[in-house]
């Protein structure tokens, strides 16, 4: 039987302004700062609709302490339009998978009230079941999207907990990444042009390229071995947050330069 392929559509959802370069690039770019886009993924095929992230908050959001946050979702809504390009709405969504959990990823998770919402087992333990209590949870998921997942999604057996590997549909697999956060994964995607990898342990293509290890990571060992994986494994690689990521970008290819 042949492999399924599916189609990629990178969507930009909104915008993280600018980060010190060290939190990108570990022990580096000092004193210079990036641009960081909020990336969401729409991948279509075998009669599925399935994103990639949900992109952040629909409104400006302020933590407990009251202070907003410098994430920005696009207006207007550029997944409802990507979707109704299409002539799909987002009850058509049939699958959403997250990584990592933090509220960029999650913020526009409700709006895809038919769709199983896929998890890391790893992750969703760490945010309910912390070895060290962090009172900055709601940092990372909102009170009002913790409450959709606990007492809409979970009853209504939409929540699917990955094991560390798993597979979504025929060709299309994740596997537990950690690195960035407990919650990371990688989507792995078959598509025409080859298996891309979708994964938020690379902010800028230079970090899979050049080796260059992630600023803002957990574990610097496990980000070694995602991106030995990564490199061993996929034909494009596809981040989250980049700004010069295309839907189809072949890291073997290109040229490992960072534009100002």
């Amino acid at each position: 039987m042949q492999t399924p392929v599916y189609d990629l559509t990178l969507i930009q959802a909104g915008n993280l302004g600018l980060v010190p370069g060290p939190e990108i690039f570990w022990m580096s770019h000092f004193g210079e700062w990036f641009p960081l886009h909020i990336n969401v993924f729409l991948v279509e095929g075998e009669h599925h609709v399935i994103l990639v992230n949900t992109g952040p908050p629909v409104a400006p959001w302020a933590g407990r302490d009251g202070v907003y946050s410098h994430m920005r979702r696009l207006d207007p809504d550029p997944i409802v339009a990507a979707l109704t390009a299409r002539g799909l709405a987002p009850t058509d969504v049939d699958t959403v998978i997250l990584t990592p959990l933090q509220a960029y990823a999650v913020g526009g998770l409700a709006a895809f009230s038919e769709a199983t919402v896929c998890i890391a087992r790893k992750g969703w333990t760490d945010l309910m079941a912390p070895l060290h209590f962090d009172e900055r949870r709601y940092m990372a998921i909102p009170d009002p999207i913790l409450n959709h997942l606990v007492f809409d999604v979970w009853p209504q057996q939409r929540l699917h907990l990955l094991d560390d590997e798993a597979e979504i549909f025929p060709g299309i697999r994740t596997w537990w990444a950690g690195a960035h956060h407990r919650s990371s994964l990688a989507i792995e995607v078959d598509t025409p042009q080859g298996t891309a990898v979708i994964t938020d342990t690379v902010f800028y293509r230079e970090n899979i390229e050049r080796m260059h290890l992630l600023g803002i990571a957990e574990n610097l060992e496990e980000c070694r071995r995602t991106y030995d994986r990564i490199r061993a494994r996929s034909d494009i690689v596809l981040s989250p947050y980049d700004p010069r990521t295309r839907a189809r970008y072949p890291y073997r290819e290109e040229n490992a330069t960072i534009e100002e």
